[in-house]
């Protein structure tokens, strides 16, 4: 038998409080990578004690790391050295982590071993030939399904050489990918994207010693250097925050506070766009903390309208769509979003999903192949599939604070994966959030 999780969001009065967002699950990721290859022992603070950054620390004991545990959200990772992995011993677990996957494929095609790496369902619906790709390219040679999907079987002890590539989907994942495998490879390797991208590798590279050059849509290496232990503290997810963001600004009498956000330009693209629309969120006390900018944000009510959503926002929100449709729902007027046809390979088929399910809730949205018009206006009571993943499952969440009734939202459990506890720190600050679990065969 398998979890079952669905829940039930009932409109809700103001949302109050002061509040602590997980550890950003992108820097938590690389984070337990590269303190694994790294010379010595490396703490990590505010790591995700998500299922997917989980998966990611499971897949380098299974390697031969030590990796302690001393407290929730803290590691201690007794690196290995750039070439001190082991094969191992059976195919590599990501769960539903395409991050995980896509960049420990690019580690993994430098090593001297085989490894195979597989996904849960969600994952293995996912396109890997993006990565696949630019690693043949470097000399990697990796099997995998029909159309590129996993699992991926990469073949050991083959000579990486670096390349020049400029990728043709904007995505933080295939640029990190192809810098990880650089690492291992003879000569330079260069990244030139058209839209840039989330630099988290570039900047955990550099925190860890690599020698590194990068900028605004490029980054460059040479291979055969080394990786030192280091602290890194991880900053509050901005994916996470998001969702709280948007909450607080559509419910009347609301002001919420989230300390210690990671507020990196090539994340927060919402920001940016909700202010546009009308938003009233402030950055206090911004800092800088291991390479990263963070800040504590200050969100209140204030009304939202429509507009065409700046396509130079869009690779720095891709994952923060999902809820900028909720913000649209409830706001004044039409949003127009262009450009996002990635969404369709996510988790699931964001944009069909997110259209349909608003759609259901009587909000008039229309669907385009890479985007889509949403007519802002009353969101009813429904019920919606939430198809496993956890952003349309929060999304709608939030939609249900404001609906005309409850929202019941069906296959949640997979919030676990990247936001643990969401429902109860949701609940502590206002919301109506009812959970009912079971099992299923």
């Amino acid at each position: 038998m398998s979890r079952r999780l669905d829940w039930t969001s009932s409109p809700a009065g103001p949302l109050r409080g002061m509040l602590d967002m997980p550890g950003d699950k992108s820097v938590s990721h690389r984070a337990i990578m590269l303190a694994a290859l790294a010379d010595g022992v490396s703490r990590i603070d505010g790591f995700l004690e998500g299922e997917d950054t989980r998966a990611t620390a499971a897949a380098f004991a299974g390697m031969g790391v030590h990796i302690e545990t001393p407290s929730p959200s803290r590691r201690i990772v007794h690196g290995v050295g750039l070439h001190g992995l082991r094969a191992a011993t059976a195919p590599i677990d990501c769960g539903n982590a395409g991050t995980g996957m896509r960049l420990l494929a690019g580690l993994l095609a430098g090593q001297t071993f085989d490894s195979e790496l597989r996904g849960d369902a969600s994952l293995s619906r996912r396109p890997m030939g993006r990565i696949i790709d630019p690693l043949t390219a470097m000399g990697a040679h990796i099997d995998s399904n029909e159309g590129g999907m996993p699992p991926l079987r990469i073949h050991g002890g083959r000579a990486l050489h670096g390349i020049s590539f400029a990728p043709p989907v904007a995505s933080a994942q295939v640029k990190s990918a192809i810098l990880l495998a650089g690492l291992y490879a003879q000569g330079s390797t260069e990244v030139r994207e058209v839209h840039a991208t989330r630099d988290y590798s570039e900047r955990m590279l550099a925190t860890f010693g690599w020698p590194i050059e990068f900028g605004d849509g490029w980054a460059r290496l040479a291979g055969k250097a080394r990786l030192r232990a280091t602290h890194v503290a991880v900053p509050a997810d901005f994916s996470s925050a998001a969702f709280f963001l948007v909450a607080a600004s559509i419910v009347p009498g609301s002001e919420l506070v989230l300390r210690s956000v990671g507020i990196n330009p090539r994340r927060t693209g919402l920001l940016a766009v909700l202010r546009l629309m009308g938003a009233d969120i402030v950055e206090l006390d911004r800092r800088e903390q291991g390479g990263e900018w963070l800040a504590d944000l200050r969100v209140r009510h204030a009304p939202l309208h429509g507009i065409d959503v700046p396509e130079q926002h869009v690779a720095d929100m891709i994952d923060e769509f999902p809820i900028l449709f909720i913000a649209a729902a409830a706001a004044r007027g039409v949003t127009r979003i262009s450009g996002v046809a990635e969404l369709r390979v996510k988790e699931s088929d964001r944009l069909a999903v997110m259209a349909s399910g608003l759609a259901g809730l009587g909000i008039e949205v229309v669907e385009r192949a890479e985007g889509a018009a949403i007519h802002g206006g009353r969101i009813g009571a429904g019920r919606i599939d939430s198809v496993g993943d956890h952003r349309i499952a929060m999304s709608f969440a939030v939609a249900g604070l404001i609906a005309s009734g409850a929202i019941a939202i069906s296959d949640c459990a997979n919030v676990a994966t990247s936001f643990p506890g969401f429902a109860d720190l949701a609940n502590g600050c206002g919301f109506s959030i009812a959970a009912s679990a079971a099992g299923q065969g």
